[in-house]
C-alpha cells in the first residue's frame, strides 16, 4: 500500500519540478524584471528597476545617438562656473555709455529637458511646417571683408553671458582684446582695425540701451559707416542679425527680480520712426527714480510695463503699428501685425539661440558661421527666476499678459528643434559619404597593391626555373 502512494505522490512532484525548470529556462529574464514568483512590492516600497529593452532604446531619436563631438574636444578655458550653481552677477556699468544703471546680468540658464541626466528622452514632434530654406542655416561669413555680426540683445534671456562668449570664447585668427577694468572687447577683423561684431560688450550700447529690432536695423548701417574707412564705402556689406529667447514666465520673473533689486533701462531711447515716444505714449509704472522693492502682485498690475510681451515687442517692426501710439489700430489687429512681424524676423535672422538649450544653442552657432568656441557652454540649473516659487494662479496670470510671447516661444522652440535635427541628420549624412569614400579609396589602394606583388612572384618563379635550365 505504502509502495504504491509514494509512486502515486512522485510522479506529479517529478511533473512540477520539471515544469519549474522549464520555466527557468523558458524566462530567464524574470528574475531582473519581476519579482520572485508574482510577488508585488509593498506600499511605498520601490521596486527593481526595469533594464530598457531594445524596443526603448529603439525610441531614443537619432540625433541622441551620438552625444560626443566629431572632432577631439577643443581645450578648455576659464570655468564659467560651476554646473548647478547660479553663476556670480556682477554690479558693473557701461563707462561713457548711455543707461549707466545697466546691471550686469546673471547666468538664467534654465535645466535642457532633453539632456541625459534628465531620464528620459522625449521625442520631438514638429508642429509648424517649415520650408527647407527656412531650417538650413549655413552663413558664408566673411571676417576679414565686411560682415558684421549684430547681437539683438534682450533683457533676461542669458545674453550678457552669450555676450560674452562672442568676445572672449571663439576661436579666431586675431582674437578679440580684452583688457582688465574694461567691458569692452577690441574684435577687429585680422589685419585691420575694422570690428566684425556690433554687440553691448564690443561696441557698447551704440544704438542705445537694450536697443530693439526697429532701432537696429535704422541705427547699425549707419554706425558701422562712420566706424569704417572711407575707401570701403563702395563694398557691400552683410549684417547678420542674431539674439537669444527664453521661456516668457522665466523669463518675467527673472525681470522682476532684476527691477525690485532697482534696474529701471528708463535711459532706453525706443526710436521708432525718427523719434522716441511721448511721456503719454510710454508712461512710467512708478513715481520715484526706480522701482525697487515692487512686489509681484504690483509688478503685474501695470497695464504699461514693457516686460509684458518684451521678447514680442522687441523683434517686431513697430513702425508697422504706429510705433508706441496705442491709439494708430485697435488692439486685436496691432497684436496680429507685432507677433507676425516678429516670427517673420526671428525666422529670417541668420541664428537665434534657446536659454533653455545651451549646448544645441552652441551647436548651432558653430554650423551657422563656421566658427568655433573654445570652450563649451555650461546649462545652469538655479537661477533666480527658478528660485521663485508662485501659485498656479499666479503663473497664469503671468501667461495671460505674455500671451504673444507664448506663442513666439512655441514657434522659435519649433524653429529651433527642426534646425538642430535637420542640421544633425545633414552631418550624419556627410560623415556617412565621408566613410563610404575611404573605404573605397582603401579598396582601390588594396587592389592595385595586389597585382604588383603578384607579378613580382611570378617572375622570381621564372628567372629561377631558367638558371635551373642552364645548370642541367
Amino acid at each position: 500500500m505504502d509502495e504504491r502512494f509514494n509512486k502515486w505522490l512522485l510522479t506529479p512532484v517529478l511533473t512540477l519540478l520539471f515544469v519549474v525548470i522549464m520555466y527557468q529556462y523558458v524566462s530567464p529574464s524574470c528574475t531582473s524584471s519581476c519579482t520572485n514568483f508574482g510577488e508585488q512590492p509593498r506600499a511605498g516600497e520601490a521596486g527593481p528597476p526595469a533594464v530598457p529593452g531594445p524596443a526603448r532604446r529603439a525610441q531614443v531619436p537619432p540625433e541622441e545617438w551620438e552625444r560626443r563631438p566629431q572632432l577631439p574636444p577643443p581645450p578648455r578655458g576659464p570655468p564659467e562656473g560651476r554646473r548647478g550653481a547660479a553663476a556670480p552677477e556682477e554690479e558693473d556699468e557701461e563707462p561713457g555709455d548711455p543707461g549707466g544703471e545697466e546691471e550686469e546680468e546673471e547666468e538664467e540658464d534654465e535645466p535642457d529637458p532633453e539632456a541625459p541626466e534628465n531620464g528620459s528622452l522625449p521625442r520631438f514632434v514638429p508642429r509648424f511646417n517649415f520650408t527647407l530654406k527656412d531650417l538650413t542655416r549655413f552663413v558664408d561669413f566673411n571676417i576679414k571683408g565686411r560682415d558684421v555680426i549684430v547681437f539683438l540683445h534682450i533683457q533676461k534671456t542669458g545674453g550678457t553671458t552669450f555676450g560674452r562668449h562672442l568676445v572672449k570664447n571663439i576661436r579666431l585668427e586675431q582674437p578679440c582684446s580684452c583688457k582688465a577694468g574694461q567691458k569692452k572687447c577690441t574684435c577687429h577683423r585680422p589685419g585691420k582695425k575694422e570690428t566684425w561684431l556690433f554687440s553691448r560688450f564690443s561696441t557698447g550700447w551704440s544704438c542705445g540701451l537694450h536697443a530693439d529690432w526697429t532701432e537696429l536695423t535704422n541705427c547699425v548701417p549707419a554706425i558701422m559707416e562712420k566706424k569704417d574707412c572711407p575707401r570701403n564705402h563702395s563694398h557691400t556689406r552683410n549684417f547678420y542679425y542674431i539674439t537669444m529667447l527664453r521661456d516668457p514666465v522665466s523669463r518675467y520673473l527673472s525681470e522682476w527680480k532684476h527691477v525690485q533689486r532697482g534696474a529701471t533701462w528708463k535711459t532706453s531711447l525706443h526710436m521708432c520712426d525718427g523719434r522716441s515716444p511721448t511721456p503719454d505714449e510710454l508712461p512710467t509704472c512708478y513715481p520715484g527714480d526706480d522701482w525697487s522693492g515692487v512686489s509681484l502682485r504690483e509688478f503685474m498690475d501695470c497695464s504699461y510695463n514693457l516686460a509684458n510681451n518684451r521678447q514680442v515687442r522687441m523683434l517686431a517692426d513697430l513702425s508697422l503699428v504706429g510705433c508706441y501710439n496705442l491709439t494708430f489700430m485697435n488692439e486685436s489687429e496691432r497684436n496680429t501685425i507685432l507677433l507676425q512681424s516678429a516670427k517673420n524676423n526671428l525666422k529670417n535672422m541668420a541664428f537665434f539661440g534657446l536659454t533653455e538649450f545651451q549646448r544645441k544653442t552652441q551647436f548651432l552657432f558653430e554650423r551657422t558661421f563656421n566658427l568655433k568656441f573654445i570652450s563649451p557652454f555650461t546649462q545652469f540649473n538655479i537661477t533666480r527666476a527658478s528660485n521663485v516659487e508662485i501659485n498656479e494662479g499666479a503663473r497664469q496670470r503671468i501667461e495671460e499678459l505674455n500671451f504673444l510671447d507664448m506663442q513666439l516661444y512655441e514657434y522659435a522652440k519649433d524653429l529651433f528643434q527642426q534646425r538642430y535635427h535637420h542640421t544633425k541628420q545633414l552631418e550624419h549624412q556627410r560623415d556617412r559619404q565621408k566613410r563610404r569614400e575611404e573605404r573605397r579609396l582603401q579598396r582601390e589602394h588594396r587592389d592595385h597593391q595586389w597585382p604588383k606583388e603578384d607579378g613580382a612572384a611570378e617572375g622570381t618563379v621564372t628567372e629561377d626555373y631558367n638558371s635551373q635550365v642552364v645548370r642541367w
